[in-house]
């Protein structure tokens, strides 16, 4: 059947408007010699700056700076606005690129994501779906994963911003199973219940609340040494169900976020199958100990036996932000979850339309960039081997960082390191008040300094100095350097007697 054909003045105005887009200018470069010139000499500029990394730690942005940032709307062209990304906004990143930045647990960049990231704003791909080479590539990412984290072959995933977005998607799928598909017609009809140990990351809980669950629903079991206290994790479970509640998940944890703790993945598995639910693991860094040397790459044992996966390629594997993934055990469970494709997104054939499956079956946006390209690239240049020994080279720095804590007169571990983190403060001899103002001064001058990052935890009712490395730029000399600089800013603050910060949470470093 022909679509009917416009009628006369509508066709008079189409061809009206067809004459002034003929005559309008795109928004491609007039003068393509001198936009490739152009790009050379910001390239030149990122590229040195990577290569002098430890010259540029963070530093505050001017207010200058800041208030130059306004958008007028007026249009300054293509060298104009790269000379003000080389001056204004490559200078003012958050630092993490530098090797002494441990803070939080932030990935540190790779010079080939400048290579990655030029190919995907150039491809300008949309990976919803459709047939097209960075699918594929993502699927060869997704692939590889699967095999190094031991799932089976009916296992599928997507890569998502992170392991935020992740945990939302497989405890979606987790709910359907425990529901049925009508829980994507008429909501909760049970009162679910999840279960994490009191480590679990806070992603957990905005994805309990955001699918309907209510954190409320949520239980944190008390942790031992060995991770989730299995005994406490059956009693709940068993107490849940005798008032009438439907026990659905367990969130296993490989690397917590303050301490770098590792739940016995085997044993929480053998729990989950035992108890009937679905066996989650937050890896957001630490599944990459798959890649580590011993002792190391045991920690994560057990975690090819999980029904889901949440994982970051940004943090461990140290590819641009952002790039994380959920790989789910079961492809039918993780498609019966969120498939849904209308009309006019049918595929068929061996055109463009074609390509099934569509990474838009497997979550929640349509509108997808090409993030695979960034891992892809990293791996092809790196290889598994050269990725596991730089995560093998932080844990070798943090456990460094912890027998020079140990050594030390005054400082004291306010953790075990287990992996890649060490938490702790910079004189056990004070009051545990004191200690904790004096620990936020020492994170806070190093910051302002450019001498390193170290953000802040609890442990032990004390605010601690705590350094996640995930920096694959770090040396034992850093690791020696920042120690000595705690070192002495204790010595110097305690001397001048300054005044201790306020100690609510508002005032905990940025």
């Amino acid at each position: 059947m022909r679509c009917p054909l416009a009628p006369p003045a509508r066709r008079h105005m189409l061809a009206e408007t067809a004459g002034v887009a003929r005559m309008t200018d795109t928004l491609d470069p007039k003068d393509w010699r001198a936009f490739r010139a152009t790009a050379h000499d910001l390239l030149d500029a990122c590229i040195d700056r990577l290569e002098s990394a430890a010259a540029h730690p963070w530093q505050p942005v001017p207010e200058t700076v800041k208030a130059g940032y306004a958008l007028t709307g007026a249009a300054h062209g293509e060298a104009e606005t790269a000379a003000r990304l080389i001056a204004e906004v490559l200078p003012h990143g958050t630092g993490n690129t530098h090797p002494r930045f441990w803070g939080w647990v932030h990935g540190t960049g790779l010079a080939s994501g400048l290579l990655s990231e030029m190919v995907a704003a150039t491809v300008n791909a949309n990976c919803g779906g459709r047939n097209h080479g960075m699918i594929h590539v993502e699927r060869a990412v997704i692939d590889w994963t699967r095999r190094i984290m031991g799932f089976p072959e009916t296992a599928s995933g997507v890569l998502v911003t992170g392991t935020s977005q992740a945990t939302v998607l497989a405890l979606a799928a987790a709910r359907h199973r425990a529901l049925g598909p009508e829980v994507r017609h008429k909501g909760l009809q049970h009162r679910l219940t999840a279960y994490a140990g009191e480590g679990v990351h806070n992603a957990t809980r905005k994805a309990i609340e955001l699918l309907g669950i209510g954190a409320d629903n949520l239980r944190r079991i008390p942790e031992t040494e060995a991770g989730m206290d299995l005994a406490a994790l059956r009693a709940a479970v068993a107490a849940d169900r005798a008032e009438g509640a439907r026990p659905f998940a367990v969130i296993g944890t490989a690397g917590s976020v303050d301490f770098g703790r590792f739940d016995d993945l085997d044993r929480l598995a053998d729990a989950a199958r035992a108890e009937g639910l679905w066996l989650h693991v937050d890896g957001a860094f630490g599944a990459w100990t798959r890649l580590a040397d011993p002792p190391w790459r045991a920690l994560s044992d057990g975690i090819e036996r999980a029904d889901s996966l949440a994982l970051d390629y940004h943090k461990w594997i140290y590819v641009p932000y952002d790039c994380g993934l959920c790989l789910i055990r079961e492809e039918p469970e993780h498609y019966a979850a969120f498939a849904a494709r209308p009309a006019y997104l049918a595929g068929h054939g061996e055109g463009l339309a074609g390509g099934d499956p569509w990474f838009c079956d497997y979550g929640t946006d349509l509108s997808r960039g090409a993030r695979a390209l960034k891992v892809w690239t990293a791996i092809e240049t790196h290889g598994a081997a050269g990725l596991g020994a730089a995560i093998s080279g932080n844990c070798r720095a943090a456990a460094r960082m912890g027998a020079t804590v140990e050594a030390s007169a005054h400082m004291a571990l306010c953790a075990p390191v287990i992996s890649n983190l060490c938490v702790f403060t910079a004189d056990a001899t004070l009051p545990p008040e004191a200690q904790s103002a004096l620990n936020r001064q020492i994170s806070e001058a190093l910051q302002l300094e450019g001498t390193a990052v170290f953000s802040t935890t609890e442990a032990q009712g004390i605010t601690c100095l705590r350094a996640a490395i995930t920096n694959h730029r770090t040396t034992p000399a850093d690791v020696d350097a920042a120690i000595a600089a705690v070192a002495a800013k204790a010595r110097a603050l305690t001397a001048a007697g300054a005044p201790p910060l306020q100690t609510d949470g508002d005032q905990d470093v940025p």
